[in-house]
């Protein structure tokens, strides 16, 4: 059983994440290795949590997006959970793991967990007659 870093899962409501980012977050949590490591197609996560194809894109996408799941772009059927959501096998483990990954973000080395940007609609724009 894995330690879980606690320090984004606090924050993980200000992601606004849908759902089914939701079911899958927790399905690669559930076969992560020590330190966030998920070596599963998408396919296999869908399945582990009965999410069709588009779906599981969809909320990979908006994981990825948020930086809550780092995409290596050299290795196929890999991913690693963010830092902040990781599980570990001791609480030393855990403590180099995020006194590195605050380093990197002060670095600008790994992104931090971020919120989606708002949406502006076209009606809060004014226009040439109501300027």
């Amino acid at each position: 059983m894995l330690i879980q870093a606690h320090l984004g899962f606090a924050k993980l409501h200000h992601l606004e994440l849908s759902k089914a980012a939701y079911d899958l977050l927790s399905a690669m949590i559930d076969v992560q290795r020590p330190g966030g490591e998920v070596n599963a197609s998408q396919a296999e996560l869908a399945a582990h949590v009965g999410l069709s194809k588009n779906r599981t894109s969809i909320a990979m996408s908006q994981l990825v997006e948020r930086h809550v799941v780092l995409r290596p772009h050299s290795r196929y059927r890999s991913y690693f959970i963010h830092p902040y959501f990781a599980g570990y096998s001791n609480m030393e483990e855990m403590q180099d793991a995020l006194r590195d990954a605050n380093r990197a973000i002060r670095d600008g080395e790994l992104a931090e967990p971020t919120p989606p940007t708002p949406q502006r609609h076209l009606s809060a724009v004014p226009d040439r007659r109501t300027a």
